[in-house]
């Protein structure tokens, strides 16, 4: 119900454009990335290129829902940001077009070997950890202990107070999903996803919310990439923001043409656009703080620094596979949504 409603609403906005006679877009692009840098990114494109597009915002998995109900005549021409083993899944089901940037060369190794990863159809743009964030003052009011670990999260003292995107449209939460089957093994993995799920208050549908919900106190604790977070903290939020002990997974954000693009011109600018100094800098400008791609690019006061971080070695090959996806999601269906 989720991904029809997403498909629709993306639907209404075009057919009403040619209902009022207004002229088409010059670029249709679906962005993954919080709301405020999809805006701040359109209107810095706009301004360079002098072309008016469109951007509504969607989850990934909505996205990817998408581009796979309109394969023979897509209204899509880019989708930028959102999980990379997903764009990877897009990928493998032949939904996006090869494309080779101008900006490249100046990729930081971990995007270029993502690139190359794709066969050139997608392009890494930024990265980011997976982590947790809690709300200090809650923690202090209700006199709980402050968690550190993975593990921790399954304390009964944290029932119905932690949030969580559902990994069947959260990029972020099926990115948590794999980073804990990689950590602990399959099968301990979905024991501790079934602990933890009778401390979940709420399922999101995307993978920002739960830190926003973390910011204002309607959760505890709120499971998410860590940049996100970081946002919020600096515009005051009294989180307190968490790198598990075991170890954790991370995001490489990408940006695809789709494959049938009407505009495809028009996508190759924005593509080249989006992995320039310049459009990598449109993340900062919208108080973001993930990791940017370009080498040339500043990096964000507030980046967490991924380095020092205790990181699996993602396996996006694995987890970029469709199959894979869909056997994990059957999965997790089956033993831990029929609990709720």
């Amino acid at each position: 119900m989720r991904s029809a409603i997403g498909i629709g609403a993306g639907m209404v906005f075009w057919l009403c454009t040619a209902a009022a006679g207004m002229a088409a877009p010059a670029l249709n692009v679906l962005c993954n990335v919080d709301e405020a840098w999809c805006a701040v990114m359109k209107a810095a494109f706009e301004k360079t290129s002098g072309l008016q597009i469109s951007m509504p915002r969607f989850s990934t998995g909505e996205t990817l829902d998408r581009l796979r109900a309109g394969k023979d005549a897509s209204a899509v021409d880019v989708w930028w940001g959102g999980t990379g083993d997903t764009h990877l899944q897009a990928g493998s089901e032949n939904l996006l077009q090869p494309y080779q940037p101008a900006h490249e060369r100046e990729m930081l190794p971990w995007a270029q070997n993502f690139f190359a990863m794709s066969g050139g159809r997608s392009a890494g743009i930024y990265a980011g950890a997976l982590g947790f964030a809690y709300n200090a003052d809650v923690l202090r009011d209700l006199k709980l202990p402050a968690p550190t670990c993975w593990k921790d999260l399954t304390d009964t003292a944290y029932r119905g107070r932690i949030q969580i995107g559902d990994p069947r449209s959260s990029g972020t939460a099926f990115t948590a999903l794999a980073t804990l089957v990689q950590l602990f093994g399959e099968d301990e993995a979905f024991r501790f996803w079934s602990a933890l799920d009778r401390n979940i208050s709420s399922y999101t549908q995307a993978g920002s919310a739960p830190a926003k919900a973390a910011a204002r106190g309607e959760a505890l604790i709120g499971i998410s990439f860590m940049h996100d977070a970081v946002t919020l903290k600096q515009a005051g939020a009294p989180l307190v923001i968490v790198a598990p002990c075991e170890g954790t997974g991370y995001e490489i954000g990408a940006v695809s043409i789709v494959k049938g693009a009407r505009n495809l011109d028009n996508a190759r600018r924005f593509v080249d656009f989006a992995l320039s100094a310049e459009g990598q800098a449109t993340g900062a400008a919208a108080g973001q703080n993930h990791v940017p791609a370009n080498a040339l690019a500043s990096l964000p006061d507030g980046a967490p620094d991924i380095s020092m971080i205790r990181m699996v070695d993602y396996d996006f090959a694995t987890f970029g596979l469709p199959e894979e996806r869909q056997r994990l999601l059957d999965r997790f269906d089956a033993e831990i949504r029929i609990l709720n």
